[in-house]
Order: C-alpha cells, then sequence, then structure tokens
C-alpha cells in the first residue's frame, strides 16, 4: 500500500502541472462564453471523461499505438505544438468587446459538444505533453511496480482525480469569471492564449529538438 501511495503521488505530480485544469479554465470560459451554465457543466463532464480515458489510454497502451503505427514522441509532440500554437493564435486574436446580444444573434443551433473532444480536450486539456509523461510512465511502470491490480487500480485512481479537478475548475469556471469581471477576464484570457502559444512552441522544439538529434544516427 505504500507503495501504491507512492505511485499515485508520482502519477498526479508529474501529470496535474502539464493538464492544469485550473489555468486552462478561462480559455475554457472563452470558447464556451455563450453557453447556459448546465450546458457549460455538462460539456465540461464530456471532456472530464475524455480526458480519463485519454490518460489512462496513454499510460496502458500508449507506446504500443504508437509502435504500431511507427510514430515516435517527438513526432507527437511537433504534430500537437503545431495545433496548440494554432489555438492559441486564434484565441489571441479574437475579440472579447462585442456585445453578448450580438454575439448570442450569431450563434447556430449547433451541437454545442462538438467540440468537446477536440479541441477542448485534446490538445487543449490532454496535450502532447501530457499524453508523452503518461505514456512515459506506463512504459516505466514495469520497472518499479509490475502490471499487477493494484498497479493498474492506482493509475486508474490517479487518472479519476485528475479528472474530477477537470470538472470542478472548468464547470464552475463562470464563477472565476464573474470574480474577475469583464475587463479582467479579458486581460486573463489575452495572457493565457500567449502563454499558450508559447507552450505550443515550447512543445514543438522539444520535438525538433529530439529530432534533430536523432538524425545523425539515421545517417550513420
Amino acid at each position: 500500500m505504500v507503495q501504491a501511495a507512492k505511485n499515485l503521488f508520482l502519477i498526479l505530480s508529474a501529470l496535474f502541472p502539464i493538464v492544469d485544469p485550473l489555468g486552462g479554465s478561462p480559455i475554457f470560459l472563452a470558447m464556451t462564453r455563450d453557453y447556459s451554465r448546465s450546458t457549460r457543466r455538462a460539456l465540461s463532464l464530456r471532456i472530464a471523461i475524455n480526458s480519463f480515458l485519454l490518460l489512462v489510454g496513454s499510460y496502458f497502451v500508449g507506446t504500443h499505438i504508437l509502435a504500431f503505427f511507427g510514430i515516435s514522441l517527438p513526432v507527437v509532440q511537433v504534430g500537437g505544438g503545431l495545433i496548440v500554437i494554432s489555438t492559441g493564435w486564434a484565441l489571441l486574436k479574437q475579440r472579447y468587446d462585442e456585445d453578448p446580444t450580438a454575439v448570442k444573434k450569431k450563434i447556430q443551433p449547433a451541437d454545442p459538444f462538438h467540440n468537446a473532444f477536440y479541441p477542448l480536450t485534446l490538445p487543449l486539456t490532454v496535450g502532447p505533453g501530457s499524453i508523452s509523461v503518461a505514456i512515459t510512465l506506463g512504459a516505466n511502470a514495469p520497472h518499479y511496480q509490475g502490471f499487477n491490480l493494484l498497479s493498474i487500480l492506482t493509475a486508474i485512481v490517479g487518472s479519476v482525480l485528475l479528472a474530477a479537478s477537470i470538472f470542478l475548475c472548468y464547470g464552475f469556471s463562470d464563477r472565476l469569471g464573474r470574480a474577475l469581471g469583464r475587463t479582467g477576464m479579458t486581460v486573463i484570457i489575452q495572457l493565457t492564449s500567449f502563454l499558450l502559444v508559447c507552450i505550443g512552441v515550447q512543445i514543438l522544439w522539444n520535438g525538433v529538438s529530439a529530432l534533430l538529434v536523432s538524425v545523425p544516427l539515421h545517417i550513420r
């Protein structure tokens, strides 16, 4: 049980800062600002479930899937980094000074869950960094705990706790908006969007750097 507690702490300490549901809540609120509170809560629950499945899948079968398709982690980082940059840039260019009633008139009665997986779950919540860490934890699991029932439950419990934090931070992001006010929320969203672009560049560079290091090996 002590080893399981240590493994659970390792999973949470490694993944929670990268998933960062509290930091992602302003982005979620910006992309769902015209949704009702109940719709936003339901959407946050869907994102939490999707995130749980992604994390568990990456932990247990991520390395096998990448090996099957012949895809390396640096390639995943490059592709994911480009998507994060694109999403952050789009949010950075978005205007927030429009009349809310005018905005709502332009909203089409589309499925509010259309973007639940992409881009709200992947890559905004569980991005290439989170997937890479989850795959690494899963790949190294046999070296320190073995694939037994206790280790499986530890990984599942850790993913459930992360998914619960995502639901709470996203589902109650409207309270953050009310506390900050319209001007404060605009500033937070702009800053977070800029940071999202920077994070995307860093993820992209990590992948490119790893690919460049491997070039001499392929030449030989």
